[in-house]
């Protein structure tokens, strides 16, 4: 049961990370048309400038979620990398409920505000020629905690199974990130 259930989170968090991909390449081609037209063309569009920021803004924060899912996050590994892999699953557990999913929920009720706001306002780019329609934009900050919480129940069913011995726990060695 709760291998299927872990399988159901990782495609979630596999369909994150295929979106952070897909909009990293449309993300490259918006730079590339941006700085071909302006240094070229001396021509330029103030939307594409700010459609950059925000394709970058959608990646990161989409890309968390895969990144949970990957175990590729930040992590301080003075004790942690000594553990054994069942410690590793307990410390896991333990900072993803009491840390992130109570992180994650703050960011999501305190961005809902922002978000409405813009909507109600019908919040537009400050600069001429720009993106309009900021909210959303600003939606994208309590979706993408959202989608990190999914990612999070996911990472805490891997642990779970990892502390019962029914999966392998990820063979990570610290040198390989040196490269």
């Amino acid at each position: 049961m709760l291998m299927k259930l872990e399988k159901f989170f990782d495609r979630f968090s596999d369909l994150m990370g295929w979106i952070a991909g897909i909009l990293n390449l449309l993300m490259l081609a918006n730079v590339f048309y941006d700085a071909i037209t302006r240094y070229l063309f001396k021509t330029g569009s103030i939307a594409l400038q700010e459609l950059e920021w925000h394709l970058f803004a959608i990646v990161f924060l989409f890309g968390m979620a895969y990144c949970l899912k990957e175990d590729g996050h930040v992590r301080v590994d003075l004790l942690y990398d000594h553990f054994s892999p069942r410690w590793k699953a307990v410390v896991n557990i333990g900072g993803t409920l009491l840390l992130l999913v109570p992180l994650s929920l703050l960011i999501i009720k305190g961005s809902y505000w922002y978000v409405n706001e813009a909507y109600a306002t019908g919040e537009i780019s400050g600069d001429p020629g720009g993106l309009g329609h900021r909210w959303l934009i600003k939606a994208v900050i309590p979706a993408s905690f959202i989608f990190l919480i999914i990612s999070a129940l996911g990472f805490v069913v891997r642990n779970i199974n990892i502390f019962r011995g029914v999966e392998a726990a990820p063979v990570h060695h610290i040198e390989d990130d040196i490269l």
